[in-house]
């Protein structure tokens, strides 16, 4: 509900929206349906819950059908062509799972034949293309956290949490789009005062709310830190990186462990120099794992866009790392002990200014 000229609620969020929104159970039938999927699809909101989503969209493509049957694997198709409503047209699809929800999914369709570009045209169109996919990106964003909404309101007191981590993460997914078209600019993010153990955990609790599976996490804060200068979302953005590349490399090994160190490096004083003039780095926050490591002939360009330790990963996650750091002033290294077997992530920060002190 909302009051008198108060912020809409998720039915309000849902109706304004463009695109189709549909919520389907793990039986791919229609559970929920928003004012635009009345228009999409020929049929009215009321007909449309209760029936089987491939009796309402009728798709040619047998890859769309098949992959829907995996309830756990998000789908993004360009350009598919489907049957709805006694019409054909060409549609963006999006299949986004629900975490809390096992089997439940949130399915958007929007209209694609504004993809049509004159071949003239293809140059702008390339040169648009990040901030396209950053559209099409944010569209389902908006889904899901208003389908998160809804369900929240259905959900006991010891559950809804995980419904509010929905509405959280994809806040802050989308502040991460936003600072990827950003990614190229000049004018870094203003730092502010933070306190470094409040970002970590909550990029902590965000990783374990993803799942750890057999990897133990440990803590290791020193809790007489003073505040750090940075930017907080940028810095739980890195720390969530750090811990996800971290997981993956120990997962499935005998004692997998990950362990999360802060401490002030008094003995070892860094510099990152700006142009006339540079910044002393005493706040060292470390995040190590014993997984297998890099490989040796990546180690030195880890940092680097589109190089990747992983079988089909992008090479974006520590590229991006890096100029976050880099944008708060601080430095990020990388380390291989491979006597006892660790990887080491450091990334070093300064303090934050106090008042009435340069």
């Amino acid at each position: 509900m909302t009051g008198e000229g108060g912020a809409p609620g998720p039915r309000e969020q849902l109706a304004g929206l463009v695109f189709a929104l549909l919520l389907i159970d793990p039986d791919l039938v229609i559970a929920e349906a928003n004012p635009a999927s009345e228009d999409m699809l020929g049929r009215s909101a009321h007909r449309l819950v209760g029936s089987p989503l491939f009796d309402v969209v009728q798709v040619d493509d047998a890859r769309i059908t098949v992959h829907s049957r995996d309830d756990d694997a998000p789908l993004v198709a360009r350009g598919v062509v489907i049957r709805a409503g006694g019409e054909e047209r060409k549609v963006n699809l999006t299949m986004s799972p629900l975490p809390t929800h096992p089997g439940w999914r949130v399915v958007t369709l929007s209209d694609a034949g504004q993809d049509d570009t004159p071949d003239g045209d293809r140059g702008e169109a390339a040169l648009s293309a990040p901030s396209v996919l950053a559209h099409e990106i944010k569209n389902p964003l908006a889904a899901i956290r208003g389908a998160g909404q809804l369900i929240a309101r259905k959900l006991s007191d010891d559950d809804r949490p995980l419904a509010d981590l929905i509405a959280t993460e994809v806040t802050r997914i989308a502040a991460l789009i936003d600072r990827m078209q950003r990614i190229g600019a000049r004018n870094a993010e203003p730092n502010t005062a933070l306190n470094l153990h409040e970002a970590v955990r909550r990029a902590i609790a965000t990783v374990r709310g993803a799942g750890l599976g057999d990897v133990e996490l440990v803590e290791e804060f020193d809790p007489s830190l003073p505040p750090v200068a940075g930017n907080a979302e940028a810095l739980e953005q890195v720390v969530i990186n750090l811990l996800a590349n971290a997981r993956d490399a120990s997962a499935g090994r005998e004692g997998a462990r990950i362990t999360v160190r802060t401490r002030y490096v008094s003995g070892l004083i860094y510099n990152a120099m700006r142009p006339g003039r540079s910044v002393r780095l005493p706040i060292e926050l470390t995040v190590s794992d014993n997984g297998a490591g890099i490989d040796p002939k990546l180690r030195d360009h880890v940092f680097e866009p589109f190089v990747s330790n992983k079988q089909g990963g992008q090479g974006l996650g520590l590229a991006l790392v890096h100029r976050l750091v880099r944008d708060m002033e601080g430095r990020i290294a990388h380390e291989r002990d491979e006597r006892a077997g660790l990887t080491h992530f450091r990334v070093h920060l300064p303090v934050a200014k106090q008042e009435g002190r340069r």
